[in-house]
């Protein structure tokens, strides 16, 4: 375990200000555990499509650039996904081959990742949660299975972000994957 306070860099799949993921995320970064700080990473929609020549011709830009500095200086990774048409969106699946490389050096190397997220159905977005951990793991990420925290958006009502039990949840899957820092690594 490092010998300051850990990071966590939070990758959200919806590019809505006020959306449920968003949301989820910032609740996150609220209840953040004592010596955790938690950062969403914002703007993943300047991000260009990934492109292995304009990787390779240092052309990815500022955006690809601030996305690997920020979670390649972090200890772990939350990823907040909804479901879209029965996966992960787009937008995320980018970011993640963006931190995949360069092969083998990639900024997802080893790194311990969680992921949750909200969607509409009775499942609350199981397959999106599933596309996330298989391509994160793919992508050399440590994925920690147990954290699984899925929110079903359909009966969501008034401030749902100050339920207690939905704040515990959180904290937990939190805690779940700070405890897996220096053990994976």
């Amino acid at each position: 375990m490092p010998n300051r306070p850990l990071r966590v860099t939070v990758l959200v799949g919806s590019l809505r200000r006020d959306s449920v993921n968003r949301r989820l995320a910032e609740l996150a970064v609220a209840h953040a555990p004592e010596g955790v700080g938690v950062q969403i990473v914002d703007d993943l929609h300047l991000l260009p499509f990934y492109n292995e020549d304009i990787d390779a011709d240092d052309q990815r830009g500022a955006a690809v650039e601030e996305l690997r500095a920020a979670v390649g200086a972090s200890d772990a990774l939350l990823v907040v996904t909804p479901e879209y048409n029965g996966g992960s969106p787009a937008v995320l699946r980018n970011a993640i081959d963006w931190l995949s490389r360069p092969y083998g050096a990639g900024a997802l190397g080893g790194l311990p990742v969680g992921v949750i997220g909200a969607a509409l159905g009775r499942y609350a977005g199981t397959w999106a949660r599933d596309d996330v951990r298989k391509a994160a793991g793919i992508a050399g990420a440590e994925v920690i299975e147990e954290i699984d925290l899925g929110l079903p958006t359909a009966g969501l009502e008034g401030d749902w972000t100050r339920a207690p039990e939905l704040v515990e949840q959180v904290t937990a899957a939190l805690d779940r994957l700070t405890s897996a820092v220096g053990v994976s690594a």
